[in-house]
């Protein structure tokens, strides 16, 4: 086909469902020969690439917050969406409009024809991306990877900064099975002559990555964002450290986090619990580092109490609770545990999980991490053929409780069970950003 004017969002949307079928594919040739196509539009602006296994959502955001307060016009890419596919790319802090978002999937979709491959959902919405970063002009685009590093179609890009906010075991049929293999995967965003920070997460895999950047001419330039007097692979004077100051006191309640980079920053709110810090921290430093300098502590206060997170501790609604977040394996089910543990103190009033998960993550992982702190559970399927079925979900909720959990059949059904039997603490809605979207 050829970008045409009376090609509309919706026709976008059906060409991007038509392209799901085409599903992963393990290399850089489609997309790489559509931006060619295209004229190279990532040579445009510069870019800063964001992996990892949790948290890169977050913080793509906050890095763009950050450098757009400090005066740099700035793309974002992130993904994926929760109601609108409008929502993965955004211009200055605003999505795109339907139309540019159309017109820039038809260019994607013409450069494909072109060049002569056949591109995955996820290569033309990468393309499509490059193209709208092009055309508004901005000076860097934040990138957040679909997945891994080594075949991501954001690996187009040569990133000025490389971050890598953790590694945990997730999509091992892909990119493998212990977190050194995923590391290893991960590693390829990291080329030659770029700025890397590595987050909290990366402990015990730093040397997978240290090893990978050590072998790129010119030389990598390394930076480790650490919690408190948690050990780095790196000087001091190359870690970023932080604290949380407060937790929030409930679920609406911001924390509290202090940061030491190039300067202190302190004081700054953000958005939801404690688990949100680390991303906070991981954010400046690479603000700072593609910066080249300390930032303005005054711009970071503002710029992260202003950034909102769609589906990560978003409160749904109040009086009771209903909270939902997109914790989608056991590691990030984890840390929502905590998260859950903090805001509601009382171990007698615990929240009701409504909880949806896709077939291909470890339920029983994310069931074990959340039992010690919820009410109970109520198991659903969110609308994706990838959907694991509630009664399966049921039966593994079951198997690591005792307790045979509700089963409802919606997300909707599923949060008025858990409402009605948690109608003080509430119910936190999780599992997948699919599951998430389905709450509201």
């Amino acid at each position: 086909m050829t970008a045409a004017a009376d090609f509309g969002y919706t026709d976008a949307v059906h060409a991007l469902h038509d392209a799901l079928t085409f599903g992963i594919n393990p290399s850089l040739e489609p997309v790489t020969a559509m931006a060619e196509e295209m004229g190279r539009p990532q040579d445009a602006f510069a870019s800063i690439q964001v992996t990892g296994t949790n948290g890169k959502s977050s913080v793509t955001r906050i890095i763009a917050a950050l450098l757009e307060a400090h005066g740099v016009n700035t793309g974002t890419y992130t993904s994926p969406e929760l109601h609108s596919y409008t929502e993965r790319i955004a211009c200055g802090g605003v999505p795109v409009s339907e139309v540019m978002f159309a017109r820039a999937v038809a260019e994607a979709l013409a450069a494909a024809e072109r060049a002569g491959v056949t591109p995955t959902e996820f290569e033309i919405l990468t393309a499509a991306a490059l193209w709208v970063f092009r055309e508004c002009g901005v000076e860097v685009a934040v990138l957040e990877v679909g997945m891994g590093g080594r075949w991501d179609a954001t690996s187009v890009v040569e990133p000025a900064v490389a971050v890598i906010t953790g590694v945990s075991l997730d999509h091992t049929a892909h990119l493998g099975e212990t977190r050194e293999e995923i590391a290893a995967d991960k590693a390829h965003i990291i080329k030659a002559g770029s700025v890397v920070v590595l987050g909290p997460a990366t402990t015990g895999v730093e040397r997978v990555l240290t090893r990978h950047a050590a072998g790129l001419e010119p030389q990598v330039t390394m930076h480790a964002v650490r919690h408190g007097l948690q050990a780095s692979p790196l000087g001091e004077t190359d870690t970023l450290r932080y604290s949380v100051t407060a937790n929030p006191q409930s679920p609406g309640e911001p924390s509290r986090v202090d940061v030491s980079g190039r300067a202190p920053y302190t004081g700054i709110e953000v958005h939801g619990p404690a688990y949100q810090a680390a991303n906070v921290a991981t954010a400046v430093a690479a603000a700072e580092a593609f910066l080249d300098r300390k930032l303005d502590a005054e711009l970071v206060r503002a710029a992260v109490a202003a950034t909102v997170f769609p589906g990560r501790f978003q409160v749904l609604r109040r009086d009771p609770w209903l909270v939902a977040d997109a914790a989608h394996n056991a590691e990030a089910a984890g840390v929502l545990a905590k998260a859950i543990g903090t805001v509601w103190p009382d171990p007698e009033v615990r929240p009701v999980v409504v909880l949806g998960v896709l077939s291909d993550k470890d339920a029983a992982g994310m069931v074990f991490a959340l039992a010690p702190v919820v009410a109970g559970f109520v198991a659903v399927a969110p609308d994706s053929p990838r959907a694991l079925p509630a009664e399966e979900l049921a039966d593994v909720v079951e198997h690591v409780t005792g307790e045979r959990p509700g089963v409802a059949g919606s997300v909707a059904e599923g949060i008025e069970m858990a409402l009605a039997a948690s109608p003080v603490a509430g119910s936190v809605v999780t599992g997948s950003i699919r599951t998430v979207a389905e709450a509201g």
